[in-house]
This record gives structure tokens, sequence and C-alpha cells, in this order.
């Protein structure tokens, strides 16, 4: 591993308007490539037809954190204080350092992000490591993930293809907290975390040539994946996330910051941006379904993301807020008077941001222009005997979903293991049209294969229990997460899809967990019909990787699963 030394902070520039932000963009628009380029790790590029999962390597430094440091950073500068007890209970060295979270319930370390290109069959290509810190010749630019937030790094092509979008944070490898940092435009004095970072969207190329996008949304919390709109002249992302790590009132920019954004592309250095106030694209109040309001911007947790028929779609699968489903952006004002609806066949994809009154900001948050899947759960997760947790979506057509769900993740005692093999939802949901009902329906859920609730061996990982928790170390799989998909000749359906976890681990998101494939028939509605379905596991991470997003390469058409 490297033990390169670096600073704990970025660069902090004063707010700038939107305005001006557009203005500087406009300005620097002659900055199309960037000078330094990456290198594949084994030569060549990103093919189209072959599949990239994004990786992230934890830097296991014992360093990383002293025993007793007092966290989170610069707590003692905020309203919220700094957590309770005598400091951080263990060092850096993995995968012990994530028994820190018992302490510091912030606790994550940002690490390496890496594109790994496979084929298919899951049989390694060449890989791309993102730039970062650690490498001197992309100082000027640089992005990674928080290695234990089990959310992030989602993978999406862009509209035409030709590109792979992703989130990170703008922030050096091994810093502490930042996936719950505020950013520099909407800070929260009530979030304990007293440290500021930009998120940023990433994109890249077949030749592997990335730009950055910063911004000002999801503080407190991460953004999650992106879609990048460059159709008709339009050069935007939709993405996905949360924000807000403090107490009631959040700032506007948390609000604002939320959920749902659409954020216009730049093609600056990262030194050279100055991101406005978030603009957020759509956004979900369960007052829609005449229910009590939540915490203003919690009902926009959104997880999973997808454009289908120029209709773009999100998930939302854990908070006690809100309500765990399937959403959609409705743009014509009709699809839903009662908060669930289809989506109208004149339907267009948003290409401005979401208009909203400032001065009711704080009081009732952001107008809802987002609708309930019909079919899908509609009850808010305050008041439902039971939940659901989707994570990634893919439509095989226009009358099939695929619906990832995650599990619970309930390690909340000895019986864990049991529990995640008893869960009659997780795993990969399969969903028809009802045209005549106007709705969606579960066909069945499939999870023959993924071994829910079995523990596996992680070679170098330790054995027995976690002394901090007092559960066993070996993780298992408890459901899937993101994936991506393939409709083939023969008519069935080939779905690839990264596996969330449970263990007696500090923090479940830096289990090592797996990357699955499955094969469906396309037409097939019914539980018997697919008994003999059954997932493979491709590929498994190692001691210190997880696996967090897959998708098709870029230069891939994006009707790639239509031959």
């Amino acid at each position: 591993m490297k033990t390169t030394s670096v600073p704990t902070m970025i660069h902090r520039p004063a707010f700038v308007p939107r305005a001006m932000t557009v203005a500087l963009a406009l300005c620097a628009a002659s900055l199309n490539t960037y000078a330094d380029e990456p290198e594949f790790h084994g030569g060549g590029r990103f093919e189209p037809g072959l599949l990239v999962i994004s990786r992230s390597v934890y830097d296991n430094l014992s360093s990383n954190v002293q025993p007793g440091t007092v966290l989170p950073p610069n707590c003692a500068n905020t309203k919220a204080g700094c957590s309770t007890g005598n400091g951080a209970p263990n060092d850096g060295t993995y995968p012990y350092v994530w028994n820190n979270d018992g302490y510091d319930g912030s606790f994550g370390i940002t690490a390496r992000i890496f594109l790994d290109q496979i084929t298919p069959s899951g049989e390694r290509v060449n890989s791309l490591e993102v730039p970062n810190n650690l490498q001197k010749q992309f100082a000027r630019d640089q992005l990674v993930t928080s290695f234990s937030s089990k959310s992030e790094l989602g993978l999406h092509l862009s509209l035409d293809g030709q590109y792979l979008t992703f989130m990170g944070y703008v922030a050096p490898v091994n810093t502490l907290d930042v996936s719950n940092s505020n950013t520099f435009g909407a800070v929260d004095q009530t979030n304990p975390v007293g440290q500021n970072f930009y998120r940023a969207v990433a994109r890249v190329d077949r030749d592997g040539h990335f730009r950055f996008t910063e911004t000002n949304a999801y503080s407190g919390n991460n953004g999650r994946s992106a879609i990048l709109n460059n159709l008709n002249g339009q050069d935007i992302y939709y993405t996905a996330g949360n924000a807000g790590n403090g107490s009631n009132p959040q700032p506007d920019g948390v609000i604002l910051g939320a959920g749902a954004q659409l954020i216009a592309a730049t093609k600056q250095h990262e030194a050279e941006q100055s991101p406005g106030t978030p603009t957020p694209v759509a956004s979900f109040s369960v007052t829609e379904l005449k229910a009590p309001a939540d915490k203003i911007g919690k009902d926009d947790n959104f997880r999973g993301m997808a454009v289908y028929n120029n209709v773009l779609y999100f998930t939302k699968g854990s908070g006690g807020n809100g309500v765990n489903t399937v959403y959609f952006v409705d743009t014509t004002g009709n699809a839903c008077p009662t908060g669930v609806g289809v989506p109208a066949a004149n339907a267009a994809l948003p290409t401005q941001p979401l208009a909203y009154d400032p001065s009711t900001l704080q009081t009732t948050g952001l107008p809802s222009n987002m609708c309930v899947l019909a079919g899908f759960p509609s009850t808010p997760n305050k008041t439902a005997t039971t939940l659901s947790y989707p994570f990634g979506l893919w439509f095989a057509d226009a009358n099939t979903l695929y619906v990832a769900d995650e599990g619970d993740g309930y390690t909340g005692g000895a019986d864990l293991f049991t529990h995640a093999a008893a869960q009659t939802g997780a795993g990969l949901q399969k969903w028809v049209y009802n045209a005549s009902a106007k709705k969606w329906t579960l066909a069945y859920t499939l999870q023959a294969g993924l071994n829910l609730g079995q523990q596996y061996v992680v070679k170098g990982y330790p054995t027995g229990s976690n002394s901090a928790t007092g559960l066993p170390w070996a993780p298992a799989t408890d459901g899937l997460r993101n994936l991506t998909g393939r409709v083939e000749r023969d008519g069935t359906v080939t779905i690839w899809a990264i596996t969330s976890t449970v263990s007696g681990n500090g923090d479940v998101g830096a289990d090592p967990n797996q990357l699955v494939v499955v094969r469906d028939i396309l037409k097939n509605t019914t539980a018997s019909g697919a008994a003999r379905e059954k997932f493979v596991t491709l590929r498994s991470a190692r001691f210190a990787e997880v696996l967090r997003g897959v998708s098709f390469a870029p230069g891939t058409d994006r009707d790639h699963d239509r031959f």
C-alpha cells in the first residue's frame, strides 16, 4: 500500500452565486480535454459490450486513525459538539478500524476508486484508477469515495452511451468523516462534522479521459449516482443522493441539496470551479399521500436511479422518513393527483431545475413533482408494517422492470444470519406492468444462488467474533444493490448485480462483497417458471476491497440490450 502523507483539507473557495458560476463556465468552455490522462492497468481502453465494475480499495494504514482521537474532525467548533467517550477505540488497521463507527456515528475514511473492465462472464480485462491526490500528475483534479459508505459509486451510461458517470468527493485519500461533512456552500453548524468538502460528478470516456463537476449538493451526506443527459444540446447530470447530518431546522442549502438534483456540467478543472446553490430537479413529500409531513428533505433520501422512455426514476430504500419504494418524476404535472400513478405517454425529461418559493422552504420544503410508481409500496415508513429496500432498477422493456432489494441489513443479534436467510423480498424482484389496471405487479423474487445469510470466507479476515459487536466477522449476503442487464437473442435476460452484506463488522458497508449474475426468461411471469434460475458469483472482493456499481462500458449503445 502507498504510504505517502497527504494534507487533511483542500481549497476552500468563497461561495460564488450561481449566475457567476455559469459565467465562469462559459469563459472556460475551451477547456474541453484535460492534458493529463490516466493509464489503464493492463493497457487498452473501454470496449463496447464489456462490463465495468466500480471498486474501492482501503489504504490499510494504522496511522489513518490514532486511538483516542476525538471525533468527528473539528467537532468542538460545531453546535453539535463531539462524540461522547474516550475517543476512537481503534487505529486505522482493517477491518478493526470500522469499530470506530460505534464511537463516531459519522465515521468513514476516503479511499481510491478503480473502474475494472471485465467480460460478461467475469474475466478481468483491465483497470483504471480514478485520479486522486496520491497520483501526483493529477493534482489539479481528484475524486475519492468513502470506503464504508455502501450506497456510493453507482455507475450509469450517459443517454448517448458514450460516457460512464458516477459521484464522489473532492478530498484527499485517507481523510476522516468526509461522507458526513458539509459542502462549502451549505454549511450546517448542527452537523458534528466540522469540515467542508465538495461532492462531484465524474464522467469518463472510452479512452479514460475524466471530467469532474463539483456541487454543493448533498451537504452532510452523499451523492450516490449520476446520469448524463447529453442529447439535444443538453449537458446536464441527473443525480441521486441524500443530504443532512444535523438537526432541525436545516439550512436552505441542505434542503435544496437533497435527493434528486440537476447539475449543469462544466469543462473547468476543479481548482477553477466555484459551485453555486444546489439545483434540485424533483422532490417528493408524504403529504402527497395525505400523511403528516416528515422532516423536510428526508423523504428525498434516494439511492438508485434510471432513465427509460424519457422518464426519470428513483428509488428510496432506507431511513425512517418517506416511503421505501420506486418513484418517477412527473414533468406533465397530471400523472398522479393522489401521489401514485404511472408516467404520462407524452412525458419529457426535465431540463430545468425545480421551481420553488424561497419564503416557504423552511416550512413546507420543496414542491412535490414526483409520484410513487403505481403498484409499488405507497405506505409511509412510519406507519408501514413491512418495508421493502429497493436500490438499483433496470427496465428490460416497457412492461418488465427488475429491482434490486438490498435486504433490511439487520445486525441486531446472533440471529442476523438466519434473519437474512428468511427474507422474502431481498434479492432480484421482477415486476410486470398490467396495462388494464395501470399498475405494476410483483411477479417473483429471484434468490437462489445468492445464499442469503450463509457466511463466506474472506482471505486474511479475522476469524471468530468481533469483540466490539459480539458477532462473527465473516460476512453473508443480505440482498442486492446496483445492477444492469441485457436482453439476449433467445428471449432471456441476463442481470449482473452487486451484493449487500451483513456481518459482525463495525460497519457492514466495509465488508468485501460480490458480483453475481443470473439469467431470467423475459416473458415468464410466475415463480414456478423461474424455479431453475440461479445466481452465480462472478467475482468476490478481496481483503480491504468493496464492489459498488456495475454498468456496460462507455461506447456501448444504450440499446445494447436489444439485439
